[in-house]
């Protein structure tokens, strides 16, 4: 007898979404995409293609002027995230790291950062002790847990961002550029970490327009043209060894060199145009 294949659940569906900053300024052009449980998906474009817009009307930050925007099969929208109940729900399942970490932190101590999204969500003080002490744990924070934020080198503070948005335990992750200014340390440490936040069940939407890390951090990627709108959706594989879609969305230029180490991780160089 045949086993039926399990469909893969859906968390965030995307119809024909668009959204204007102005009437002249479009940063999202007719938008369609699904996001499924547990996968990693990376949006990846140039800078200004709207990859960081996206993100914004995913977390309920900004709402477009035309589509429909579905989230663990409700309609997100203006009006329902005026109702406290339904807005508390989505923001539980929902976290978002922002690419400057600045605009995340303003609590005068570390600790009290991880612990703001937790009290948020009326959990007693024992159970947000625990999360803020699990959270510390796991991303190696001890020694910075009294040390105010804004004293913190940018790598401390970019860890310090993403355990206060894990300190909610989120569903579903989204990073904006998390890799942008970090050492290469910290950055194989970022790697690390999603690679295990997705294997223990987070679906992780990144965005990015750094080659480098996506065939590590992807199951699948769409590619923004620069006038706002879906160019191609693939594997990572299938989009890092495909020169025309990146020289046409200017992720690359004519003159990049594409090295091939013994891992058979692909490295692109961009040079500027002569």
């Amino acid at each position: 007898m045949e086993t039926k294949k399990k469909e893969k659940e859906i968390v965030i569906q995307m119809k024909d979404i668009t959204f204007k900053y102005t009437e002249q300024e479009t940063a999202l052009n007719n938008i369609n995409l699904t996001v499924y449980q547990g996968e990693k998906l990376v949006l990846l474009g140039a800078n200004g293609s709207g990859k960081s817009t996206l993100l914004k009307v995913m977390a309920g930050l900004i709402f477009p002027q035309n589509g429909l925007y579905e989230a663990f099969g409700h309609i997100i929208d203006e009006k329902n995230l005026e109702k406290e109940a339904f807005s508390n729900a989505f923001r539980r399942r929902v976290g978002v790291v922002f690419q400057n970490a600045d605009t995340q932190l303003f609590s005068s101590e570390v600790w009290d950062e991880i612990a703001f999204g937790p009290l948020q969500l009326e959990l007693s003080e024992e159970q947000v002790g625990r999360r803020v002490e699990e959270v510390i744990r796991i991303l190696g924070l001890d020694h910075l847990r009294h040390r105010p934020p804004y004293h913190l080198s940018g790598g401390e503070k970019k860890k310090v961002a993403i355990a206060s948005v894990l300190s909610t335990n989120p569903q579903v992750l989204l990073l904006d550029e998390p890799a942008a200014g970090l050492d290469p340390k910290t950055q194989r440490w970022l790697i690390d970490l999603l690679v295990e936040l997705n294997k223990a069940g987070k679906t992780l939407v990144t965005a990015t327009h750094d080659l480098d890390i996506v065939d590590e951090i992807a199951d699948r990627v769409i590619v923004f043209k620069e006038n706002h709108g879906i160019a191609f959706t693939g594997t990572p594989s299938e989009v890092l060894s495909n020169t025309d879609l990146l020289l046409s969305v200017n992720l690359i230029d004519e003159y990049f060199h594409r090295h091939s180490h013994e891992s058979d991780h692909a490295h692109y160089h961009a040079h500027p145009a002569r």
